[in-house]
């Protein structure tokens, strides 16, 4: 389906792959109504990365409103948008960014389905704070009849041999054949510096995250729109898995990031942590620390933490 197709700047509903160069609103006003099955995005943060300019929170709210409202009248009435978000930091106090944005999806009618999860457990460590690992999707479908396939997105069960022990089905396995639904707390790794997948963008979205996403709520040939395209991970969970794929970008730089890998995933040679691969176990693989290398130190200070005192009390 993509092997030799074009990579447009332009959107049109006969293109398979499209990539804006610009403000997501000029790429959502060539969007003909209710043409998208997906949105999945992760929108600047408010934080002042250099993608974006910092705001007081009431105008970033305003700025969000705005591209949500634009997403709405796209999404076709069996879609999906999921919003992934994180928190916005003001002088120290954490607010999430979930919480805020909800009022503006419900304004529009739409229907929350589910509130995910996503866990990871590598980012940076805080001293005043409980250091954060984990970020929200936020689900919403345009109405009660949307896609939902759950089946080629099941995980392996816990206890894959649990059968019925009483009743009429006495003896029979009791789980799915395909395996479970993985619920909405996700275990998948950010990605940061020893990841397959890590670029130069500071907030990338990992390849895996997208798939479970594309392939939960869209059919293939549906398009597949990410207003916030960063490195352009969600066109290439799209094109992986046979739906079209489309994206805005404002920073030029990452526009290209986004246009070679996009270009790697259509020959095929795109490197990609794979779906449901298990979390690394540094222990399990003979890579765990036994003991404390500072146990038995003369480092005095390194002790004193070690053995939970102040530096006072040692004499």
């Amino acid at each position: 389906m993509f092997g030799n197709c074009q990579i447009s700047q332009k959107f049109d509903l006969s293109e398979h792959v499209v990539v804006y160069p610009g403000d997501c609103l000029k790429l959502l006003n060539q969007i003909p109504d209710e043409s998208i099955q997906l949105i999945v995005t992760s929108p600047p943060y408010n934080i002042g990365k250099e993608y974006e300019k910092k705001l007081h929170l009431n105008q970033y709210l305003e700025q969000q409103a705005a591209v949500i409202k634009e997403c709405f009248r796209v999404l076709s009435e069996s879609g999906s948008i999921c919003w992934q978000v994180g928190n916005y930091v003001e002088r120290g106090a954490i607010i999430p960014l979930d919480a805020v944005l909800y009022p503006i999806f419900n304004e529009l009618g739409m229907q929350m389905r589910n509130r995910i999860v996503w866990h990871f457990e590598h980012g940076l460590h805080c001293s005043k704070r409980f250091s954060g690992r984990y970020e929200t999707i936020i689900w919403f479908t345009k109405s009660k009849d949307y896609t939902f396939n759950l089946d080629p997105v099941r995980v392996p069960q816990k206890y894959p041999g649990k059968k019925y022990f009483k009743g009429p089905k006495a003896g029979q396995y009791s789980c799915n054949p395909l395996g479970k639904n993985p619920g909405d707390v996700w275990l998948i790794p950010n990605v940061k510096c020893n990841h397959v997948e890590k670029t130069e963008h500071p907030c990338q979205f990992p390849v895996e995250l997208v798939e479970r996403l594309v392939l939960s709520m869209s059919n293939e040939e549906e398009w597949i729109l990410d207003p916030f395209l960063g490195t352009g991970s969600t066109v290439v969970a799209a094109i992986r898995h046979n739906r079209r794929g489309c994206g805005s970008e404002v920073v030029s730089k990452y526009v290209l990031l986004a246009v070679d890998r996009i270009k790697e995933e259509m020959k095929g040679t795109l490197r990609t942590r794979p779906m449901n691969k298990p979390i690394y176990d540094p222990e399990a693989n003979g890579n765990g620390v036994t003991h404390f290398p500072w146990a038995g130190s003369k480092d005095r200070k390194q002790m004193a933490l070690f053995e939970n005192k102040t530096l006072e009390n040692i004499r």
